[in-house]
């Protein structure tokens, strides 16, 4: 197994993120919506490796752990709304960390997965961690980097489901300049050193920012919408109910338009921090995984 990253003992929080490649130790389906399952797998490996950062990551209102869910090749199932993970196929695993204590949930995988080679146990299924990598930031060398590019285009590959609340708890299904970065600076926020916050008003975004639609990806506008399992609640009868929200997937390439330095900076940062905490709502639940490339 390979592991990268050494742990550095910074002072300032640093915003993580861990790529693993898993294989499935048998053939057993796994919901459509897989994000869910596995979220739910990578807290009960946390919590049995430090109680205490388990319930960290539980309790957190930011959505301190994105997972991306399960990428790769599946085949379907007998069963109603679920996909089969195939023995001898890898998948990719994508988990984002933004917590106060980044060091303690890394750290807690690092033990879990790669140490003590746990396996991450599904419902019907357990999958083996065959690679392990990371890369951490803090938010001001984010902005450092960000600084490096001259009028960047940002072309964002919105790989999962990415689920923006707006007015309530309608989503929206294009992305929008605003709802992409104004969900982006919101976690931002959330996590960031008093001194680097960001000051970006609708304003600013909707007149020096232009979204571009799958930019020649596929021959044409082109994105995908999806309704994905979030969460299961128990009703008053105590039946299962289970959530579902909605989302879109594909590209979409910002670029700027009569905007100053630091305002460019800004926005590009935020576009990289995305990596880390996902977009939207549901990013512990497999939603809201984006890939991010810049070009001058």
């Amino acid at each position: 197994m390979a592991l990268t990253d050494g742990l550095d003992e910074e002072a300032s929080p640093r915003v993580r993120q861990v790529t693993a490649t898993v294989t499935p130790n048998s053939r057993f389906p796994v919901p459509q919506s897989d994000g869910y399952s596995v979220y739910s797998a990578m807290l009960s490996i946390l919590s049995d490796v430090d109680e205490d950062v388990g319930s960290s990551v539980h309790d957190s209102e930011l959505g301190s752990l994105h997972c991306s869910g399960l990428q790769g090749r599946f085949a379907e199932s007998e069963r109603p709304h679920h996909k089969t993970l195939l023995p001898g196929e890898t998948y990719d695993l994508s988990l984002g960390i933004v917590h106060p204590d980044d060091e303690a949930v890394f750290q807690a995988l690092v033990n879990a997965l790669v140490l003590e080679g746990k396996a991450i146990e599904l419902s019907h299924g357990s999958l083996t961690v065959e690679r392990f990598e990371s890369k951490n930031a803090t938010h001001e060398e984010l902005l450092e980097q960000a600084g490096e590019f001259d009028d960047p285009t940002i072309r964002i590959e919105f790989e999962t489901a990415t689920c923006i609340e707006e007015n309530g708890e309608v989503t929206t299904m294009f992305p929008h300049r605003w709802a992409v970065f104004n969900s982006l600076q919101g976690k931002w926020e959330s996590s960031c050193p008093d001194d680097l916050e960001l000051d970006l008003s609708k304003e600013d975004i909707r007149a020096h920012v232009i979204e571009k639609p799958d930019p020649g990806q596929r021959g044409g506008y082109c994105l995908d919408t999806h309704s994905v399992l979030v969460n299961r609640v128990e009703n008053d009868e105590g039946e299962n109910r289970n959530l579902f929200t909605q989302g879109f997937t594909g590209t979409c390439a910002y670029e700027f338009k009569s905007a100053n330095e630091s305002f460019e900076n800004a926005v590009t940062a935020l576009a990289l921090f995305g990596e880390y905490s996902g977009i939207g709502s549901a990013v512990a639940r497999g939603c809201g995984s984006v890939e991010v490339e810049l070009d001058s």
